[in-house]
């Protein structure tokens, strides 16, 4: 039967297989691996029209107006603090936009498997001892950074440049550069042959992200059905090495900050994607068979549940800061006041990060820290008189809790 939005089915191209030598596999395997595969021939969407049931369509235009409330609430809930404490209101914006940030990244990692607990991640911040998923997750709030940066023209270049702030390093990931050979997706295949989807024949990549930057440019369709289509044509493309997964999700936010759907934060869609990431994945494979309803459902749903578990961050944040504030004894304007919006953002402190954090001597920052100790604000978690590191286990608890919400893992 048909969809609506039928013109986005994927294709098949048949290409010959030159498999690599000295690949260890069964003698059924390899004889699987024969002759030539298909490859998925995505359709041409630059000017193709998306058309989704009026209700859908509707929860939609709901959903992008709940993340601008959101988006709204919080620069306002900025506003008034900054007001209360006397200084710059992008002070006291900046810690819960970043921790809007860290949170989306952390999930959209999630998804591909890449977890990170929020200790672990305060932790890679300050370049202490972290894991090598931490790490990642680092990389991909640079990454989102980078994207949202851009989001004034999202371009082919901006998308590379998202990519290679995600994967700067990894060398087999070729970063802020296309893929120059085939890559398939399936459990323990060895080529394509067998995998779940293979997508487009290296030599098809160039061309089809431009037509995808050209449906980004459009301005005549419904923002989140917009955003859905071209995240998932971006996901059937699958154009680099590594990393497709995270860098799409990217382009979401740059297309939510260039509508002006989101002008000051990173809303938290992932985590709502999190949720359900089997129904988040058969929405992937209901778009290449030509079903462009299920990815905007999913991402309508996301939305709704990443505002939610976003405002009770936030909220409890708020609560978190507000009871710091009563705990400190330190005058106004002292160094241990001024860490407090910081801690909200990146709750691991080393001595060294105090001085540069707030612009104080050595014995400044050293009193900060006795001060914050004595308050309860900060713990010391590591051993030794050299490069001792302390943590808001209070903030840390927070980022847990949403992380359990979502159904992450840490």
């Amino acid at each position: 039967m048909d969809h609506p939005g039928h013109g986005f089915n994927v294709g098949t191209e048949s290409y010959e297989w030159r498999p690599a030598g000295g690949a260890a596999a069964s003698r059924r395997r390899r004889l699987s691996a024969r002759g030539p595969y298909q490859a998925a021939l995505p359709a041409q969407i630059a000017e193709l029209p998306v058309v989704v049931s009026p209700a859908l369509q509707a929860e939609a235009e709901d959903a992008v107006r709940e993340i601008t409330r959101f988006d709204a609430e919080v620069t306002t809930l900025a506003a008034r603090r900054a007001a209360e404490a006397g200084v710059d209101a992008a002070i006291e914006l900046a810690p819960l936009a970043s921790v809007l940030l860290r949170t989306e990244s952390a999930s959209s990692s999630e998804i591909e498997g890449v977890t990170a607990g929020a200790r672990a991640l305060a932790l890679a911040a300050i370049e202490a001892k972290a894991g090598a998923n931490a790490q990642l997750v680092t990389a991909n709030v640079t990454a989102m950074q980078r994207a949202v940066e851009l989001a004034d023209e999202i371009s082919i270049d901006s998308i590379r440049a998202a990519h290679e702030a995600l994967l700067a390093g990894h060398e087999y990931a070729a970063p802020g550069r296309f893929r120059t050979a085939q890559v398939w997706i399936g459990t323990n295949a060895i080529s394509p042959h067998t995998a779940s989807f293979v997508p487009p024949h290296h030599s098809l990549v160039e061309a089809a992200m431009a037509d995808l930057i050209r449906f980004v440019a459009r301005a005549d369709l419904p923002v989140l059905v917009q955003c859905a289509t071209a995240h998932a044509q971006f996901e059937t493309i699958h154009p680099f090495n590594d990393g497709n997964g995270r860098v799409g999700r990217t382009l979401i936010h740059a297309m939510l900050r260039h509508s002006d759907v989101t002008r000051r934060l990173t809303v938290p869609v992932s985590a709502g994607l999190l949720a359900d990431t089997a129904a988040y994945f058969r929405a992937l494979t209901d778009y290449r068979d030509g079903d462009v309803e299920p990815i905007v459902q999913r991402f309508a749903d996301a939305s709704f549940h990443a505002v939610g578990n976003g405002r009770q961050l936030v909220e409890e944040l708020e609560q978190v800061y507000d009871s710091w504030s009563d705990r400190l004894s330190s005058r106004r304007g002292s160094a241990a006041r001024r860490l407090l919006p910081h801690l909200l953002n990146q709750p691991a402190l080393t001595v060294g990060r105090i001085e540069t954090t707030a612009g104080v001597a050595l014995s400044a920052a050293q009193r900060a820290v006795e001060q914050l100790e004595d308050a309860e604000i900060l713990t010391r978690v590591s051993a030794g008189k050299r490069n001792r590191v302390w943590l808001a286990q209070e903030v840390i608890d927070a980022l847990d809790a949403f992380a359990e919400r979502v159904g992450r893992r840490g």
